[in-house]
């Protein structure tokens, strides 16, 4: 874990190298230029100096040819990195369909990690090496900020929605995990640790800690749904008071006023919590809302069980 506090750190994920590399570009960019004008300045001090009183200056007369590459060169390199960091960024932000995912909730001063199968970390997440892992995070309470300085990844994680990062590991080992916005008086101490694993280790690991009774966040979130009695309203399409859940997660949702949204992650949070800001076409707005009633882990799990209902089969939601 100690390369992690070098200039440099190991590079450890798919990403890493690409973003050293765009790096690399703009000191080099950037060094290349200071010399240059530094160079120049000094030649041009030395050059046109005054020599004598009697010295007057010329008249300078301009070159188009000049203007044109003192234009031209620093558009091309501008848009060069411009091209090149948004190519990164969308690379950034589009996780692989078959990414591992794992929810995080951070909190003054650690953070809380959730597992498909139901296991939980704080402060410390397990990993396989060689495959996708995509984070969905949100915090309890301030803005907080992931970042993993050897998988060169860092999002921020907001308050009352969620965000997304995803990272594939290279190699095997523990790799230091920081809080990179201010939090509060204990945010040098909000510190974590990423396991890579061996995909067998990875599957040993899980097998070890998924203790008697555990169960998936799905299966917990099923749970939460009956016992809030969300099934009373989201039944079979038509049959509730509520919309139907199967098949919803990923597809476009009719709002009232011919405006359409995506069943995502967000949606899902802000439906349950704000039942009236986005209102299904053809429905009353008689949810009541859940603020304050659940917590942040308890979203995680309805959203988990809304996500594995599936295609719809014109059955009731569970």
């Amino acid at each position: 874990m100690a390369s992690d506090y070098q200039l440099f750190p190991d590079q450890a994920s798919t990403l890493a190298p690409q973003v050293d590399a765009l790096y690399y570009f703009l000191i080099a960019v950037s060094v290349a230029f200071t010399a240059l004008i530094f160079f120049l300045v000094v030649y041009f001090a030395v050059k046109y100096r005054r020599r004598s009183d009697l010295d007057r200056p010329k008249p300078i007369h301009g070159d188009a040819r000049l203007e044109f590459v003192w234009i031209a060169v620093p558009l091309g390199l501008t848009m060069v990195m411009f091209v090149w960091g948004a190519s990164l960024f969308f690379d950034l932000r589009r996780p692989p369909s078959d990414a591992l995912e794992i929810y995080a909730v951070s909190k003054q001063w650690m953070w809380k990690f959730q597992h498909p199968g139901g296991q939980r970390e704080i402060n410390e997440l397990h990993v396989p090496v060689g495959r996708p892992v995509k984070l969905t995070m949100t915090s309890e309470d301030v803005i907080h900020s992931w970042f993993v300085p050897a998988f060169r990844t860092k999002m921020d994680v907001l308050p009352g929605r969620y965000t997304m990062a995803w990272f594939e590991a290279t190699k095997p080992g523990s790799f230091h995990l920081f809080c990179a916005e201010y939090c509060g008086t204990d945010h040098s101490h909000m510190t974590g640790r990423i396991v890579v694993m061996t995909p067998a280790q990875y599957e040993r690991w899980l097998s070890n800690s998924n203790g008697a009774g555990a169960q998936s966040l799905a299966s917990v979130g099923e749970q939460l749904f009956h016992q809030q009695r969300c099934d009373t309203c989201h039944m079979e399409r038509g049959k509730g008071t509520g919309p139907a859940l199967a098949g919803l997660f990923g597809n476009d949702v009719a709002l009232r006023g011919g405006n359409s949204v995506t069943a995502d992650e967000t949606y899902i949070r802000e439906s349950i919590l704000k039942p009236n800001a986005k209102l299904v076409a053809g429905y009353a707005a008689v949810m009541p809302t859940y603020a304050g009633l659940i917590t942040e882990d308890n979203l995680i799990q309805l959203v988990s069980y809304v996500k594995a209902l599936g295609q719809d089969t014109g059955g009731e939601a569970q």
